[in-house]
């Protein structure tokens, strides 16, 4: 598995964390090898920063390339399975680098042919590049992001040839398999809505990310979190939270988040006291949140962009405050959670100095550049690229992080890296809903969501909220949601769903997919750095993040939550919204004042989820409520008394 070296757990001992979601198994490759694919790898990321800057190219031959090179790349990094050879790249793996650059350079000959023959009859060899190129992609998907995607993948493959057979809306009449694999390997498949997401944004903002990580940009966001927040009740867990917005808002891995700051911060929390289950849970909470963090948050955003013809800008603005709505509720319960077990901050002396800190607040110019051009209207590559640049030129300003020559190259290496298996997701990703598309399955995919849903849209997006949170746990958020966004947003949207609600609240709960059982991925690996139990970790973890489960569902009933209105509409929804909350971490945790009972909670958490609906009476609803709790609770000390833990 791929892990970060330097990661140890709670008692500073070496632990394998992978830093993707569905890990394949990397190889550490020497000599001449090595080199090569370091600067393969290099001139990959500066080919994209090339061609969307400077040097625009035609939409196939860009995307095309794009795939392959990534394709033949991964060949190069993953092994097939564990046992084989870590140290090189055997003939096999030569072989299908060789025929991923044939694929790609067929397109590059037969181009005009290609886009003349899109859709009719192919030729023979058409056919034959078009099964070959698929065929590698589904295996790099495989050894990079785990089983589950090339099988739907496959499902979705095999329907197209047996649909004469199916029975009731999956019926169709057939496809000769000649046709669809020039069909699939094309921009109208592999190479179409996924793809261009891949090749035109992510790449770029995954090197983004790398390029602040390389000048050590994250490791500013740690101290300086640290130094606000160590001091506190609770101060290592809440300077966790502050990370993970910090760090989360230009990563968008939860995985990689955990890996990245977990190593730090756990053994900080369990050092004033946290249990080793609730330490790795706020780990695997806040750097989950990463994922919802304006202005990069997770590949899935970049998808939906491109799939609702949505700006950007405007998704990741939509997204503000739903994510300040699930970091005020991880911060209520380590606020309570510390309360209830008179847990202490760090002392200041053992934490970074905040005046050498606050020195180096020029560090954030990179995000503030990006976020500016992005509201200024710029295209997200643009924006990309200038904060790219801002960032080495940033860096120069602290000598011991200077971005050089070799750490430049680096950091365009990191990238590609990065970008892998983001890559292989969209490409397989582009075979599903190529299948949609060809068969019209998505349509019928709709019928049966009203059909079920019996036209009540709640009983839709409860349905919605499961199917994304299964395919969530079996495959990386990108492909979860892509997959989701094809077969589920058509039918949410002819119930009057708004494209975005329906967009952001599928991308929601692949998202949080990383902290629910049976496969909580963010979970488990901040469970192994704190060497404690996965399962109660995860369960700790559901809890915190239990907002994140909620909000959804609000911002479908009022997509004022989603910033969708003018601001004396946005204010007071959003000021309830924060208030409900915060009931609901103090339910959660059992705190009124002082510490309750369930008689007390109960009332409290529907108080909150009153309070979280975006209606003028529910609120007035949550409002009573929660005083009647709190006067309870502090004139009556004797009813339904709480626990306080020693």
């Amino acid at each position: 598995m791929t892990a970060k070296p330097e990661t140890v757990d709670a008692d500073d001992k070496p632990v394998t964390i992978p830093e993707e979601e569905f890990s394949g198994y990397m190889r550490q490759l020497g000599g001449m090898e090595k080199w090569l694919f370091f600067v393969c790898a290099a001139g990959f990321t500066l080919y994209h920063l090339a061609v969307l800057n400077l040097f625009p190219q035609e939409a196939l031959l860009f995307r095309s390339t794009h795939v392959a090179w990534a394709t033949a790349l991964g060949f190069a990094l993953y092994r097939p399975f564990g046992r084989a050879r870590a140290d090189r790249i055997p003939w096999y793996d030569w072989v299908c680098i060789v025929l991923s650059i044939a694929c790609c350079a067929y397109i590059y000959w037969e181009l005009d042919g290609l886009l003349f023959r899109a859709g009719a009859i192919p030729d023979p060899i058409d056919t034959v590049v078009g099964l070959v190129g698929t065929l590698l992609i589904l295996e790099f998907a495989r050894r990079s992001a785990g089983i589950a995607l090339p099988i739907i993948a496959g499902v979705f493959i095999l329907y197209v040839f047996v649909g004469p057979w199916m029975p009731g809306v999956l019926h169709h009449r057939g496809f000769e398999w000649s046709r669809f694999f020039a069909y699939i390997y094309s921009d109208l498949g592999i190479f179409g809505t996924t793809t261009e997401a891949s090749a035109n944004f992510i790449v770029l903002f995954v090197a983004f990310a790398a390029f602040l990580q390389m000048s050590k940009v994250g490791d500013y966001f740690n101290d300086l979190s640290l130094s606000l927040f160590g001091f506190l009740r609770g101060g290592p867990a809440k300077a966790t939270i502050a990370s993970g917005v910090l760090f989360g808002s230009i990563s968008g891995s939860s995985v990689a988040n955990v890996a990245a700051s977990g190593a730090i911060t756990i053994p900080m929390m369990r050092r004033v006291g946290y249990d080793r289950a609730t330490a790795g849970a706020v780990e695997a909470t806040s750097s989950t949140g990463g994922q919802i963090t304006p202005p990069v948050l997770g590949a899935g955003a970049f998808l939906m962009a491109e799939i609702t013809g949505i700006p950007y800008a405007d998704i990741a603005f939509a997204a503000i405050i739903p994510c300040l709505l699930f970091y005020v509720a991880c911060y209520t319960h380590v606020e309570l959670h510390a309360r209830l077990r008179g847990l202490h901050g760090l002392p200041r002396s053992e934490l970074p100095p905040l005046f050498g800190l606050l020195k180096k607040a020029y560090q954030f110019t990179p995000l503030v550049v990006m976020v500016w051009l992005l509201m200024s209207g710029y295209s997200p590559f643009r924006a990309g690229t200038l904060a790219i640049i801002t960032a080495v030129i940033v860096s120069w300003l602290d000598r011991q992080n200077a971005m050089g020559p070799m750490r430049t190259l680096d950091a365009l290496h990191r990238a590609a890296r990065d970008s892998l298996q983001l890559i292989s997701v969209c490409a397989a990703a582009g075979i599903i809903v190529g299948v949609i598309a060809l068969t019209g399955i998505g349509g019928r995919f709709a019928q049966l969501l009203l059909q079920l849903a019996g036209e009540n849209v709640l009983w839709a997006m409860i349905f919605t909220m499961v199917v994304a949170l299964i395919l969530g746990m079996g495959m990386p958020t990108t492909a979860a949601y892509a997959i989701g966004a094809a077969v589920l947003a058509p039918g949410l949207q002819r119930l009057g769903v708004q494209p975005i609600v329906a967009h952001m609240f599928i991308f929601y709960y692949a998202v949080v997919s990383a902290i629910t059982p049976p496969i909580a991925l963010a979970s488990f690996a901040a469970a192994a750095i704190a060497k404690a139990d996965p399962w109660k970790t995860a369960f700790i973890s559901v809890k915190m993040g239990l907002a994140v489960f909620i909000v959804p569902f609000m911002f479908f009933y009022s997509p004022l939550l989603l910033g969708q209105g003018s601001f004396l509409q946005v204010a007071p929804v959003f000021a309830t919204a924060v208030i409900g909350v915060m009931l609901l971490a103090c339910a959660t945790e059992g705190w009124a004042g002082r510490p309750i009972g369930w008689l007390l909670r109960l009332p409290l958490l529907a108080g909150a989820l009153f309070l979280i609906v975006p209606e003028g009476i529910s609120d007035i609803i949550g409002i009573g409520i929660a005083v009647a709790v709190f006067a309870v609770a502090r004139l009556m000390p004797g009813f339904a008394p709480g626990r306080v833990h020693a």
